[in-house]
């Protein structure tokens, strides 16, 4: 690793270090600003003062990070533009950046092992994002190793048992074999848990070019713990696909093609110029992505590194055989849950100008295990015309499976409004079937139709499914009990229709159990079942609400004995009580068998572990998965059974995790319930620093940080969706590191943005006052408090949420002294075919379009902004022309602005030096602006003003 690489890591550490031996937290006084901003200029290495790690010369490949500022009239300084070096933020802050990992977990199939995945500092260095990347078709390509850039993997695997006991909690043996140094990926259980499969690659600034390659498949005995490569020398192409189980003993993987000639160069000069055309009539909208092709020879580059080829091979003899008819784009390689027919998908030529490569030409067909066509399921042309409202999807099959309760069915859905939802067809969707060992080319069977867009079926076995539908607009889902075998005297009859908004009557979503084969069907509970205690289900009529008629549940026509258990959240406006119940799918009746406690912790259930071997799922076997947090406690693993003689569930701990940041532990956390002025209920949840006391310690400078978003009702905008008991976890871009700093921090205030269906009205045409009535309301709650200095608020936001702040500092100047907005957009022309949840384009909208966009009010914006953005940013509608050329419209406005654009960074910062950087500019800049001294400095400009304007 070069010299200015370990420098850098080296002071780092040494300041995280010295943070935490003194402790970075002071029990009083806290809320002063814990010196200026200039305190961070110096790192402390073995009692020496050394200059700021900016003075370090860069690794090769990368660049300084771009910095431009310009200043009010009321400021002494002018406009710069410079190339700044990276920063370390000060040390209080520091600590959060470093913090280990804890590793992964996989349960096996046989629920008695537990599969550690040991994963790597979170951030790599900016070396690393610095190499050079294909951008070819929607995707970033590393053609060394022939894969997705920038993929992160773990650093070694180890296994030890599911614990039974206080002393197999974290006992693990590490697997023998592997290469030092190698980075894992796509870790999978054979079905039979005898062997683990997993790719080995080589990166990072520590291997040489010439080691950089594409991964190779390897394979790890559980019963040795010794690994070894399946196909050595054999590299495989994951751009799309890695490789699949097709039995316990045989794998298909997808590799480069044999004998591949060098990569295609660019022609010295171009053989002439692009052309796009579109004929009159045709519609083709698409959002602004990122990253498409260019040209032909994009297009030639593409096919290159996408292009594969499969074989098999045995676990056992390592034996490889050619699979398949050879190189093409493979996207898909999914076997049948019998293992004796595969779904394949590939890429097709002509390639799009205008869209990703989802969108291109794609042929989908069935082979048998030994790679020979049966069928062909579907040649799509190009989807470049998909309407970019919601519920629009591709015309032609889509949606193509396996039945995980049949040996070899296939199933897909098919579009009969062309995927334009605003067509009125029904039905809008019918879903088919096709049984390959009936008859590999029958035509599909019609076996499901939906009047909504088609959400999936969740298949139960014994001939039983649920069937959803959904539909935007009016925020509605539909739950079907449908018979999968196609018994004509078994019509489909409602389970529910109900608001997907509507948290605090959400019934929950059933579990599913492991199969033998390894699929996954509904769990259904046999065995003895308790005859009291049961709720009846809710009698409803069919209403009208928010624009879309409700149904009731049909008459019981016919039966399928099943027990489902249902997990939900228990969202409430007391917070989230997650849930287990019982349902009697025919009845609707169910019955509670476990709630989390109200002892100040958060359990949350997850997937059925009591499944071993297609055991059946019984009250007295039953064993789930559950995660346990408090505000202070990071979460860790339980297996919730049911071994009490009351019938209830306890928790069985199976893991104990380290405290990802022990120098912050316990802010205090309160959630906030407050009303906006036209009566809609809001939420938020404040942070202050540990051992702060208002009382004593008086208002503290406040950062709000939030992400506004979109709701069909008020009712639904003002429901609770947290825990008070939610861990209080501390990541480096979140804005809960200025704890460690003395501020106060508002986080996540709701900020909902309401529409309504019924009326015809679009959120977005009152965005900014309900925008601003918002963030009033809660920075009114924390003042009324005596929490937060009204004089010293900021706001901040990532994405959707520096849009909502720009715009507060345009429309709320004087709830508000600054703003940090990051990687945000700022003008929707730039955006013209929607955004977000907005449908409408541009020429629809033009007036919520201009009003909604900070950059129209470029000349209102007084207050001092920050602005940081990843040159790379691969976002669709947040490309970084947005941050520029609003800057550019704030310079030219005489704005307090300063804009930092990060090399090589994407919409989210991941380079450890950027990390730092970022929280270094934003600890200097809310340092400055929300200091008592600012304050002051502001109330001297603003007179000053005030006497020039009368003069």
């Amino acid at each position: 690793r070069p010299a200015t690489d370990s420098l850098f890591r080296v002071m780092t550490s040494l300041r995280l270090a010295a943070t935490l031996a003194r402790g970075c937290v002071r029990p009083r006084g806290l809320h002063r600003l814990a010196g200026s901003a200039s305190s961070s200029a110096k790192a402390v290495v073995g009692g020496v003062a050394h200059p700021r790690v900016n003075k370090l010369r860069m690794l090769k490949g990368t660049r300084f990070v771009r910095v431009a500022t310009t200043a009010s009239s009321g400021d002494d300084s002018k406009t710069t533009t410079e190339d700044e070096g990276y920063r370390m933020p000060p040390p209080e802050v520091a600590q959060f950046v470093e913090r280990p990992q804890n590793p992964s977990i996989s349960i096996s199939p046989m629920r008695d092992q537990l599969l550690y995945l040991m994963r790597p500092p979170p951030y790599p260095l900016v070396s690393e994002l610095a190499r050079p990347e294909l951008k070819l078709a929607g995707m970033r390509i590393d053609e060394t190793q022939n894969s997705r850039s920038r993929m992160s993997g773990n650093t070694g695997i180890a296994i030890g048992p599911m614990p039974t006991s206080e002393e197999e909690i974290n006992s693990f043996e590490h697997f023998d074999g592997l290469p030092d140094g190698a980075t894992l990926n796509y870790v999978s259980w054979c079905v039979d848990a005898r062997h683990i499969a997993f790719t080995v690659r080589f990166a990072g600034p520590e291997v040489q070019e010439t080691d950089r390659a594409p991964p190779e498949l390897w394979i790890a005995d559980v019963t040795t713990r010794a690994c070894r490569p399946l196909l050595p020398g054999r590299g495989l192409n994951t751009l799309f696909e890695s490789y699949s189980w097709l039995d316990k003993d045989t794998i298909v993987a997808c590799v480069v093609p044999a004998g591949r000639p060098p990569r295609p160069q660019r022609p010295p000069t171009p053989p002439g110029p692009r052309v796009q055309t579109n004929f009159g009539g045709n519609v083709a909208q698409a959002r602004t992505y990122a990253d498409l092709l260019k040209d032909s020879h994009d297009g030639d580059l593409f096919e290159y590194f996408s292009s594969s080829e499969f074989v098999k091979v045995s676990v056992l003899t390592g034996e490889v055989t050619p699979f398949g008819s050879g190189p093409a784009i493979h996207t898909r390689l999914d076997p049948s849950p019998d293992g004796n027919f595969v779904i394949m998908e590939a890429l097709q030529r002509p390639f799009s100008y205008a869209v990703p490569c989802g969108r291109f030409p794609k042929r989908v067909w069935i082979t048998d295990r030994d790679g020979r066509e049966v069928r062909e399921v579907c040649n799509l042309p190009m989807a470049d015309n998909i309407p970019i409202v919601h519920n629009s999807c591709r015309e032609g099959p889509r949606s193509i499976n396996w039945r995980p309760d049949r040996p070899a069915e296939l199933y897909w859905t098919e579009a009969q409004d062309r995927g334009d939802p605003r067509l009125d067809v029904s039905p809008r969707d019918i879903t088919y079937t096709a049984d390959m060992h009936a008859d590999p080319t029958a035509p599909g069977v019609a076996t499901f139709q939906t009047d909504l867009r088609y959400g999936g079926v969740s298949w139960a076995g014994e001939g039983v499914g649920l069937l959803y539908e959904s539909w935007y607009k009016s925020r509605t889902i539909r739950a079907w009990v449908v018979d999968t075998d196609g018994r004509t005297d078994r019509a489909p009859r409602l389970l529910y229709d109900r608001d997907y908004e509507d948290s605090y009557n959400d019934q929950g979503s059933p579990l599913s159990r492991r199969m033998p084969n390894g699929t996954y069907l509904i769990a259904n509970v046999t065995g003895s079942i308790p005859e009291s205690g049961w709720k009846p289900a809710k009698v409803m009529a069919e209403e009208a609400k928010n624009g879309a008629m409700r149904m009731a549940p049909g008459p019981l026509q016919w039966k399928t004995g099943m027990i489902l258990v249902l997990e939900g959240d228990g969202a409430s406006d007391k917070g989230d009580r997650p849930f287990l119940d019982l349902l009697n799918l025919d009845t609707g009746a169910t019955k509670r068998i476990w709630q989390c406690p109200e002892d100040g912790a958060l359990e949350r259930p997850g997937s059925i572990i009591s499944d071993t071997n297609g055991a059946p799922i019984t009250l007295d076997t039953m064993q789930i998965l559950l995660s346990r947090e408090t505000p202070s406690e990071n979460p860790q693993y339980y297996s919730l059974e049911l071994n009490g003689s009351d019938g209830t569930l306890m928790p069985r701990r199976i893991s104990d995790f380290p405290h990802p940041h022990p120098g912050l532990i316990d802010p205090t956390k309160e959630i906030l319930r407050y009303k906006r002025a036209d009566g809609v209920e809001l939420n938020a949840t404040l942070y202050t620093p540990p051992g702060y006391d208002a009382k004593r310690d008086g208002p503290l400078p406040t950062i709000m940080w939030a992400y506004p978003r979109e709701f069909n009702s008020a009712e639904a905008a003002g429901q609770l969706r947290d825990s008070p008991f939610r861990f209080t976890s501390i990541s480096p871009m979140s804005p809960l590191v200025w704890l460690s700093r003395g501020y106060a921090v508002l986080e996540g205030p709701s900020l909902p943005i309401i529409g309504s269906a019924a009326e015809g009205v679009e959120p977005n045409d009152t965005y900014v006052e309900q925008l601003v009535a918002g963030a009033r309301a809660a920075v009114e709650e924390v003042v009324r408090r005596g929490v937060t200095d009204p004089q010293r608020v900021g706001v901040g936001g990532h994405s959707y949420g520096a849009f909502m702040a720009s715009n507060l500092l345009a429309h709320a100047p004087d709830l508000f002294s600054c703003a940090v907005a990051r990687s945000g957009a700022y003008n929707r022309t730039l955006t013209p075919f929607g955004f977000q949840s907005e449908e409408r384009t541009l020429w629809q909208a033009p007036d919520t379009y201009m009003k909604m966009s900070p950059f129209m009010h470029a000349d209102i914006i007084k207050k001092p902004i920050l602005l940081i953005h990843g040159e790379e940013d691969t976002n669709s509608g947040t490309n970084v022309i947005q941050s520029e050329r609003f800057f550019a419209a704030l310079k030219g406005n005489g704005a307090d602005a300063r804009l930092v654009l990060l090399p090589h960074e994407s919409h989210s910062t991941r380079a450890f030096e950027s990390v730092c950087h970022t929280l270094a500019e934003t600890s200097e800049f809310f340092d400055k602006h929300l200091s008592a001294k600012a304050v002051e400095r502001e109330a001297d400009v603003a007179q000053e003003q005030t006497l020039t304007s009368k003069l």
